[in-house]
């Protein structure tokens, strides 16, 4: 994906996610999400704040004390004290503009974080194969730190595994063979132990070792 496309792909990302934001419930917006101790409101609000300037990032890292993931939690509860109808209209009028903060990943971010509401709240999102299969690509390749408390890393976690989407031609590693959509490979590599319920292969006996909080401890 050129530069325009993967604009283009978070465009309407975020105009959907903000269309499924307008029609939840005030009880909806409560529920728990697939980050540990957010809920959705306050994951939908992470996402509004993915335009940060320098300085607003800077001040908000002083306030953390330098821990990021500590900045990102403190500024989206904050942000998530907005009245609900403001965060959904504040993320759709991030759309057409190509500002983000500092080392911040826009695709990445909505994608997976558009799963991490839809998903503890029943509704199907479908990820689009080709921006997931970049984004997947990305992460492996470079890591991503700013996790919003997971500890994961992809690299690290899976040596010694094959992933292999089965919807497009795309996969990384050697060994046992891990497989299943690019969406699931790709909240795999994010660390949201949900998606391996929708993988599968030779390799998944190994991979749940792996990850079982015993492992991970």
């Amino acid at each position: 994906m050129n530069r325009d496309e993967v604009w283009q792909a978070i465009d309407h990302e975020r105009s959907s996610l903000a269309d499924l934001l307008d029609g939840l419930s005030e009880r909806e917006w409560e529920v728990a999400s697939l980050c540990s101790g957010w809920r959705v409101r306050d994951v939908a609000a992470h996402l509004t704040l993915a335009q940060m300037g320098v300085a607003q990032v800077a001040r908000e890292l002083l306030k953390a004390r330098g821990d990021i993931n500590r900045m990102l939690h403190d500024t989206a509860i904050r942000q998530a004290e907005l009245p609900l109808h403001e965060i959904s209209a504040l993320l759709r009028g991030m759309v057409g503009t190509r500002r983000k903060a500092p080392g911040g990943q826009p695709l990445l971010d909505i994608l997976v974080h558009g799963q991490d509401l839809a998903i503890p709240l029943g509704r199907d999102r479908p990820m689009p194969v080709r921006a997931a299969a970049f984004s997947a690509t990305r992460l492996w390749n470079l890591g991503w730190p700013f996790t919003m408390g997971w500890s994961f890393r992809a690299r690290q976690e899976l040596n010694g595994l094959e992933l292999a989407a089965t919807d497009c031609s795309w996969s990384v590693g050697h060994g046992q063979r891990v497989e299943g959509s690019i969406a699931a490979i790709l909240l795999l590599l994010n660390g949201r132990m949900t998606a391996l319920s929708r993988l599968s292969g030779p390799g998944m006996a190994e991979l749940r070792v792996r990850l079982s909080p015993a492992t991970q401890s």
